[in-house]
């Protein structure tokens, strides 16, 4: 009997494995979506104090009558072919349902604080009701290498950082100095005596 209920068991997990589909890669997805982003290659954008508008509108020759949501992400320049191992779209800059009846949408986005340095292309996916990825536009070529631009994120260290640690060093320097003399003057006081 309990031999049974393991063997369901197994079943039940083979089939949830296999009914989850295989990865989808780029090459399998349809490149329908015209994307445009502020930035002029190769321009610097500070963490935190720039904004980057991103512009999306699907190229006219493919249907969308699948799409249902659209998410824009930031992505670092080199890239992955399967898409559930692609680490290079880390940042997510909007994810909003598919507006059928608009031709082009726009979104104004302020660079996060937590951006890391680094050269980056904006990147838009269409997924599907199922939230599978069905089509994908980006601001770059297919090569990764035009288009790009750079982000100077914050480096956790500014003026008024540097001033006090300049300042603590001084008055460290000074006590040791200060311990030093008083040490010195005691034992001369308790050879004396």
């Amino acid at each position: 009997m309990a031999s049974t209920g393991l063997i369901y068991s197994l079943l039940v997990l083979c089939f949830s494995g296999s009914s989850y589909g295989e990865p989808i890669l780029f090459s399998s997805l349809q490149k329908s979506l015209l994307v445009g982003a502020s930035p002029n290659p190769n321009q610097v954008l500070k963490s935190g104090e720039d904004k980057i508008m991103v512009t999306w509108g699907i190229n006219q020759s493919f249907s969308d009558a699948e799409f249902k949501k659209v998410q824009v992400k930031l992505c670092f320049a080199p890239i992955k072919s399967e898409i559930s191992k692609d680490k290079t779209c880390q940042f997510t800059i909007l994810t909003k349902p598919y507006s059928m009846s608009s031709s082009n949408e726009s979104f104004e986005w302020t660079i996060k604080r937590d951006i890391p340095s680094a050269t980056y292309f904006v990147r838009v996916y269409v997924m599907n009701s199922a939230d599978h990825e069905v089509a994908y536009g980006e601001t770059t070529d297919v090569k990764r290498t035009s288009n790009l631009f750079q982000i100077h994120g914050i480096t956790g260290r500014n003026a008024s950082l540097d001033i006090a640690a300049g300042i603590f060093s001084a008055v460290s320097v000074i006590s040791l100095f200060g311990f030093f003399f008083v040490e010195k003057r005691r034992s001369k006081v308790s050879e004396q005596s």
